[in-house]
């Protein structure tokens, strides 16, 4: 039984209710369907890291970390980010630690669009950029990808930036495509942004995740973007521990500053012990390093169990997802057929339109492969008894 209010409330998001992730999770539960669904790994992470953050605790690191993070965490991510991509943030004043990458993002946009602007992003996309973006009296503009590659129509961006763009949202490897950025894309928004004051958010929390060889071109790689960009990422899905919920973001001191003050009045700071035990296992860089042959190989495992399955699964660059298309047996709606998938077949998917804000249908289905070999041999099997 519900407790009645006698407020009358106006509320700042009417169009958010009950999602279709809600929906998926529920009746997946119903029905204890195997979950391809989620992007959030089912296997354990680094025992060593465990024993790092229990460490911490355990040696009394459990009050409130210094407000933009552990001095030592920061230092070692401005390390590893001129290391790999050859700019340099200064510890003190650009890096700063959130609680999860999506605070970061929530922050970044909170700090920097103002009422009346305009934030471009490309969907599909992470559902919470539009809702956060109306939160702060601005307007999302929802530029599609084309499918099937999912790149970015340059001129369609080109049209699109007025007076009012305040900030363009980048996200790669990209979710759910599992696309990437190239250089030549950087060079086409270095080109599109210059002599504006339009800033960049770049969500890379995927940025060891690539594939066949490919380099991670975030903003940081591009010494112009750098200037104009907030680049969030995420401990979570690097380490296999999304449940922690700790992230980072670096970007120039102007704009550090701005999302600071958001931060101090929104958590003022992350987990203590988690920062220790990070700032401790970033000293060996394997520990990130090896994840993109790590998830290959779960990748090409589930391309090859799928082999006889009636869906076409599109290429995967990034991330831990991959996408599979059923249009050519199929009429359903994606979300329809997500539906069945659970009930006919015991295993859970996310339809694509779902991330989109009109919920665009192009036939297509998101599967994670951050999985256990268990998972990915039961999940394979029930979508290989899809009748085509």
């Amino acid at each position: 039984m519900t407790l009645n209010s006698s407020v009358n409330i106006s509320s700042k998001q009417p169009d958010v209710g009950t999602t279709i992730f809600s929906v998926i999770g529920q009746l997946s539960a119903q029905h204890k369907a195997i979950n391809l669904s989620q992007g959030a790994p089912n296997f354990p992470c680094d025992p060593h890291l465990v024993e790092l953050v229990s460490k911490a605790m355990r040696e009394g690191h459990n009050q409130y970390a210094s407000m933009t993070g552990l001095p030592a965490l920061r230092e070692a991510l401005a390390e590893k980010v001129q290391t790999l991509y050859g700019q340099q943030y200064d510890a003190g004043s650009e890096v700063l630690i959130t609680g999860s990458a999506s605070q970061g993002i929530y922050m970044a946009i909170s700090a920097l669009v103002h009422a009346g602007d305009e934030v471009i992003f490309f969907e599909p996309a992470f559902d919470s950029y539009a809702p956060v973006v109306r939160l702060q009296g601005a307007t999302p503009i929802g530029l599609k990808l084309q499918v099937p590659d999912f790149a970015i129509n340059w001129d369609e961006l080109r049209a699109s930036i007025t007076p009012r763009t305040r900030m363009i949202i980048i996200n790669t490897p990209h979710n759910p495509s599992a696309q990437v950025l190239t250089p030549a894309d950087l060079e086409q928004l270095a080109a599109l942004t210059r002599n504006t004051d339009i800033v960049v958010l770049s969500d890379e929390v995927y940025e060891h995740i690539l594939f066949d060889g490919r380099a991670h071109c975030g903003m940081a790689t591009h010494p112009e973007l750098a200037q104009r960009s907030v680049v969030v990422s995420s401990f979570g899905k690097t380490f296999h521990v999304t449940g922690w919920r700790v992230g980072y973001a670096l970007a120039p001191a102007a704009l550090m500053d701005e999302i600071v003050k958001v931060h101090q009045f929104m958590m003022y700071a992350a987990d203590t012990p988690m920062q220790v035990g990070f700032a401790h296992y970033l000293q060996n860089p394997q520990n990130y390093l090896q994840l993109s042959p790590f998830y290959q190989e779960k990748r090409d495992r589930l391309l090859a169990l799928m082999q006889d399955s009636p869906f076409k699964l599109l290429p995967s660059a990034g991330s831990f997802f991959m996408l599979a298309s059923y249009g050519h047996f199929s009429d359903e709606s994606d979300s329809e057929m997500v539906k069945r998938l659970i009930v006919d077949h015991g295993v859970a998917t996310i339809p694509l339109s779902a991330f989109y804000m009109d919920g665009t249908d192009n036939k297509l289905i998101r599967l994670s492969f951050a999985k256990d070999d268990a998972t990915l041999l039961a999940g394979a099997e029930a979508l290989c008894r899809v009748k085509g």
